[in-house]
């Protein structure tokens, strides 16, 4: 956002409850991955686990979309945003590294941040259509459940979404459907910010602070984390011998 533009402290402790729930879903699978977690659960499969990986990706998006609208609202050009494109690239790119490093069968070859590098920019280009994005999203969510064909079967082609079975990979968020809820963020933020700006712009409680703070950060912590916690339960392995 541009640098003398508001702070959406609202949507920043939103973005901080996202990256939280992030954080704990991401302990509790490596604590399964590390045999610590008892009984074992299965990831891929468990609704309890599968529908919080949903929701949470969702909310990640949505707060995107919406964080678009805010950046669109302050005057954020063109060179700034890709100056913070930028940054979402590079780190997809060690996503991609350190995943085929500790998961060389099911490495990220389009996770999360590499959808987010691709929706940013078709949101932004679609931003003008205001009114029309929700049936656009609508759409969007809808189209892979209508069309599929094997090949987008692929590594190289699965980012579309129109695949006829998922990947084998540690995490998946193609284009489709999952543009559809970045739209919707945008759309609720262009909406929210002509006739409820406060519901984003307004103060948060002393006890939400910590939250803003966190979606503030939110890129640095997602790097950092898993990191930190597979380095921890790797060295708590080789103490207990």
């Amino acid at each position: 956002m541009a640098g003398t533009g508001p702070r959406f402290d609202r949507l920043d402790a939103l973005r901080g409850a996202a990256i939280v729930w992030m954080v704990l879903f991401h302990l509790c699978f490596d604590l399964n991955t590390f045999g610590l977690l008892q009984p074992r659960q299965n990831f891929y499969v468990d609704p309890f686990w599968t529908w919080q990986r949903t929701c949470i990706v969702s909310l990640f998006l949505f707060c995107a979309g919406l964080g678009q609208a805010a950046a669109l609202h302050a005057g954020q050009g063109w060179p700034r945003f890709w100056r913070r494109w930028a940054q979402v690239l590079g780190c997809a790119v060690l996503v991609s590294i350190g995943s085929a490093w500790m998961f060389p069968r099911s490495w990220i070859s389009f996770g999360v941040l590499h959808g987010i590098v691709v929706m940013l920019v078709l949101v932004r280009l679609a931003a003008p259509l205001r009114g029309w994005l929700w049936p656009l999203g609508a759409l969007v969510l809808l189209l892979p459940h209508l069309v599929q064909h094997a090949v987008f079967d692929s590594r190289w082609t699965n980012w579309v979404g129109l695949v006829t079975r998922k990947p084998v990979t540690e995490d998946f968020v193609p284009v489709l459907p999952w543009l559809g809820v970045m739209l919707w963020g945008l759309a609720a933020g262009q909406w929210l910010l002509e006739r409820r700006p406060a519901l984003l712009q307004g103060a948060v409680p002393a006890a939400a602070q910590p939250l803003a703070l966190l979606g503030r950060w939110s890129l640095s912590v997602y790097m950092l984390h898993q990191p930190v916690f597979i380095g921890t339960l790797m060295a708590w392995q080789a103490l207990r011998g």
